[in-house]
């Protein structure tokens, strides 16, 4: 019995050990043997990272021989430029050569593929002695015949070197007849026809900028001093050619619309700040 009790008393104790919770020290270190083993690590090679090229295929300076060849009409022109130059400034430059259509007018082909103005030349892997395909928009009559024209910046005006070359020195003659032929009667003496050259050497060529002759008068009437000369002069004579003062105003009004035109504005709304007469804003 003794025996029996002493072993129930033993299972019943390592029960208890059992079920209370295990607690480790802060140092305590698992076994070696009970350590997992560890994944064999297989050497993989790295490649390496490609180093940034330091030299450009194009250097700042560099220039290029391109040709630019249209098809239809058949033409062809070789320009030097540097692939650092944009597309539109290329077409400018190609619009100076003779024939050439203007910038425009003109659209540049690389296999196939549009070139953009804003774009640079060197963005489409253009080499030395390329040839890159000239076409025009649709709407412009490209003609090879016609002579070339030079066009003036900041004009709509253009200077025909054709007819430039074939203009003369030679000054024009005038021959001043008294009277129509038969117009005198029988017994009378025929008159004799007066002939007159004209020396045109002292006469004044045009100005090839029409800003010029008109800049005088855009800097009056943008000066309101001017106005308010004019409607005091209304006024002046409103007392003897209008019915009242209310028609001078209108007068002024009437000269003032006719001037919008180039005029600002800006430039109205100080006129009738500094003359007094109030309008629509801007008008």
């Amino acid at each position: 019995m003794a025996d029996q009790a002493e072993l129930a008393f033993v299972k019943n104790f390592v029960n208890i050990l059992g079920t209370a919770p295990l607690q480790y020290a802060d140092d305590y270190q698992q076994p070696p043997q009970d350590w997992l083993k560890k994944i064999p690590i297989l050497p993989v090679g790295v490649i390496s990272i490609p180093q940034a090229s330091t030299s450009s295929t194009y250097t700042t300076h560099s220039s290029i021989t391109i040709t630019f060849k249209s098809i239809k009409p058949p033409k062809s022109y070789t320009l030097s430029v540097s692939p650092t130059d944009s597309i539109s400034s290329i077409k400018a430059q190609l619009a100076a050569e003779a024939t050439a259509p203007p910038a425009d007018a003109q659209r540049l082909l690389l296999k196939g593929k549009a070139l953009a103005d804003n774009k640079l030349l060197r963005e489409y892997s253009v080499r030395d002695g390329d040839t890159i395909n000239l076409m025009v928009k649709p709407g412009y009559n490209w003609d090879l015949s016609a002579p070339p024209t030079i066009s003036i910046p900041g004009s709509s005006m253009q200077i025909n070197t054709d007819a430039t070359k074939r203009s003369h020195s030679r000054v024009p003659s005038v021959v001043l007849s008294p009277s129509p032929s038969g117009a005198f009667t029988a017994g009378e003496e025929k008159p004799v026809d007066i002939l007159l050259s004209l020396d045109t050497s002292t006469i004044p060529t045009p100005s090839l900028s029409p800003e010029a002759s008109s800049s005088t008068y855009h800097d009056t009437i943008s000066n309101p001093e001017f106005w308010q000369k004019l409607l005091d002069f209304l006024r002046h004579v409103s007392s003897t050619e209008f019915q009242n003062y209310d028609d001078a105003v209108t007068a002024w009004e009437d000269f003032l619309r006719v001037s919008k035109g180039t005029l600002t504005p800006g430039q109205i709304a100080k006129i009738r700040d500094h003359v007094g007469v109030v309008g629509m804003a801007g008008t």
